[in-house]
């Protein structure tokens, strides 16, 4: 890893230097643009309105216009800032972890210690750990001031810069302004349901399905070419009508019911498109559906009037409640 950033961490009359590194990376298959007509690169140029001469980047600045006049903001203007000439991380306040809202988390870095001897980091990592608090500290980073939540991970201090408060949208939604009453029965249902589903999060469990499956068809069309038959790549799917589900209570039962019927029967691990082909074509990316790995069953809601086939794609979907072909499974769970 190249570190980002380099300076310290300051409490009080404590000072930790420290070195900072991005903790997550994009894991997407790199695509480009081409012309449909001849498969031509495409490529973006930077044009300069007044004299139309292509312009470097090198050459370009910034600048706000206020709608009558225009300023020019150089990369030196930027510079001379005085929150972008710190080099510290301010420990603002310590606060109770649980009342930091994970809407406001942003990104992700790791610190490293950055001095002969690492007790200053290792003081406060031991502080935070055993107050079981989070530290609001404030930065500058990229050219802007960043609040941030410096906290625990594992063994490594960690910060995660944080959304201004101005920057979180206010969720009103009229709907929910309107009374609803929900009985017992369907609460019963609805928890029972969630009883069936209870577990361990385990990311490493989880893969992203749709990389998986933009890589299995890079790998057939390297091979194949334009010829590629997908029906025959990934098998024949069928369209999800989405249809509103009526009668609630009768949804709970049969999504408890295809739980049940369904959870025995899954493979251990999944694999999308053709097995061996996933890895030829670069690594993954985000975006995708999130098919769990090593528990590949997937329930469907009751309005599915037939199951879904997935002979290619991770995991086995269980048939849904209204399948009137669906096997026994061999062991039958009690509901909670």
């Amino acid at each position: 890893m190249r570190a980002v950033w380099k300076g310290a961490v300051t409490f009080g009359l404590v000072n930790v230097p420290v070195k900072l590194y991005s903790a997550t990376e994009d894991h997407d298959v790199s695509l480009h643009q081409v012309h449909d007509a001849d498969g031509g690169r495409i490529r973006y140029q930077r044009i300069c309105e007044i004299d139309g001469q292509v312009v470097e980047y090198k050459n370009i600045d910034k600048a706000y216009d206020d709608g009558e006049r225009t300023v020019v903001i150089t990369d030196e203007d930027l510079k001379a800032l005085p929150a972008e000439r710190s080099r510290e991380i301010e420990v603002v306040e310590f606060v109770p972890t649980d009342q930091i809202d994970p809407i406001m988390f942003d990104r992700s870095y790791y610190l490293e210690p950055d001095s002969a001897s690492s007790k200053a980091y290792v003081l406060l990592r031991e502080t935070l750990e055993s107050t079981d608090r989070t530290a609001i500290v404030r930065m500058a980073l990229r050219q802007k001031t960043r609040l941030a939540a410096l906290r625990v991970h594992g063994k490594v201090l960690m910060v995660q810069t944080l959304l201004w408060s101005d920057e979180v949208r206010k969720a009103a939604f009229p709907a929910l302004d309107e009374p609803v009453k929900v009985s017992e029965k369907e609460l019963g249902l609805s928890k029972q349901l969630v009883e069936s589903l209870v577990a361990d999060f385990e990311p490493d469990q989880y893969v992203d399905e749709y990389q998986q499956e933009l890589r299995t068809l890079i790998a057939a069309k390297l091979e194949q070419g334009d010829a590629l038959d997908t029906a025959a790549t990934f098998g024949e799917q069928e369209e999800d009508e989405g249809g509103e589900v009526i009668d609630l209570m009768e949804a709970l039962r049969r999504s408890i019911e295809t739980k049940r019927g369904g959870s025995d029967a899954a493979p251990k691990k999944s694999s999308s498109g053709s097995s061996g082909s996933s890895d030829s074509a670069g690594s993954g990316g985000s975006g995708g559906s999130g098919a769990k790995k090593a528990k590949g069953t997937k329930s469907t809601t009751a309005k599915s009037t037939t199951s879904k086939s997935s002979s290619t794609k991770s995991g086995t979907k269980t048939a849904t409640a209204k399948s009137t072909k669906s096997e026994k499974p061999k062991a039958r769970k009690a509901a909670s």
